[in-house]
């Protein structure tokens, strides 16, 4: 398991403004893919004048860094991926949207070299959709 991101950004040396402390704060936990509209959500209880537009910044500065993985899987708003190691797929409830980080590492499958088209290929991502119990 990899240390929470604000202690990871800490350990990079990165510059933490409140705004930044409190997004990632907002982020800290196991399985969790906030979209930027939840993240401000959260994070304006925490900061109230924290604005939508320094959410939206900070997490782009995150997924630069690749603290953080921005995600679009299910069709809607991009979700915000704290757990970026060890590389890992995910499920995804195609009723609520509610999405869960496939806990171990599952190899993509290989492609044939017709299907690479000349690409080396560094990683495979692999989304399941299915039906949570609640959307049952």
């Amino acid at each position: 398991m990899q240390p929470p991101l604000l202690d990871r950004l800490r350990a990079r040396g990165y510059r933490l403004t409140a705004q930044r402390r409190v997004v990632a704060q907002v982020l800290a936990g196991e399985n969790v893919h906030l979209t930027a509209d939840e993240v401000h959500q959260r994070a304006a209880v925490l900061l109230p004048e924290i604005s939508r537009a320094t959410v939206y910044s900070t997490l782009q500065q995150f997924a630069e860094l690749g603290e953080v993985r921005e995600l679009a899987l299910d069709g809607r708003s991009k979700r915000y991926d704290p757990n970026v190691s060890p590389a890992h797929h995910h499920l995804v409830c195609d009723g609520c949207g509610l999405v869960y980080d496939v806990a171990h590492e599952l190899a993509a499958p290989d492609l044939s070299a017709a299907d690479r088209h000349g690409m080396r290929v560094g990683r495979g991502e692999i989304v399941y959709h299915g039906t949570c119990a609640d959307c049952g």
